[in-house]
């Protein structure tokens, strides 16, 4: 991935010039903040449209918009996470904030990969079971269909989509909260690395 080095600091007497801090690319800093405000919408979406019309039994036009919306919000997010994951197999990414720990570096490119996965599978798994279900046309819009009608294997699909959603939303949390401690607890280049804008 192209990258962006920050200049290190200059030494002043005794101190140690900072190492360089190499941030993410504009196009990388592109598919991850298109990518933010799909999710915040999506995640909370598909909950509500589940508790609206599974638990509330409440089937109208606001149920049907929730719906079509998450289904339209979820083939634009497969295709930009697949997208970014080939821009990132290709180009490679930065080199890690050099002050972290090397633990936290682990869980860091565990915790992306485990993200990246989840974001194809959540993804594939609604496409399959909107497809079996035979509701594969969001606000009238016809999505190609492989697969013959089955309810009942929609909804076994619908089951395994609901808890990869929740694993995704609580991986999401975790990375969200784990960018904020970086950026106003130890105040490094986490964050600033896909800002664009490190000190």
């Amino acid at each position: 991935m192209p990258k962006t080095t920050s200049a290190p600091s200059r030494p002043t007497g005794r101190a140690t010039a900072s190492p360089p801090v190499e941030v993410y690319s504009p196009r990388a800093r592109m598919y991850h903040w298109i990518m933010v405000p799909l999710l915040l919408t999506q995640i909370p979406v598909g909950i509500y449209m589940v508790y609206r019309g599974t638990t509330l039994n409440i089937w109208d036009g606001t149920t049907n918009t929730l719906y079509d919306t998450h289904k339209l919000i979820g083939v634009t997010i497969f295709f930009l996470v697949m997208a970014r994951l080939t821009y990132r197999l290709s180009n490679g990414a930065p080199a890690d904030e050099p002050t972290i720990e090397p633990w936290q570096k682990t869980i860091s490119h565990i915790t992306h990969w485990a993200l990246y996965a989840l974001l194809i599978i959540v993804a594939i798994g609604g496409y399959l079971g909107v497809s079996y279900y035979g509701a594969a046309k969001p606000f009238g819009i016809q999505l190609p269909v492989f697969v013959a009608k089955n309810e009942d294997t929609a909804n076994a699909i619908f089951a395994l989509h609901r808890a990869g959603g929740l694993i995704l939303a609580g991986l999401i949390a975790m990375h969200i909260g784990a960018a904020l401690f970086h950026h106003l607890i130890r105040k490094d280049n986490v964050l600033r690395r896909m800002i664009g804008t490190p000190k």
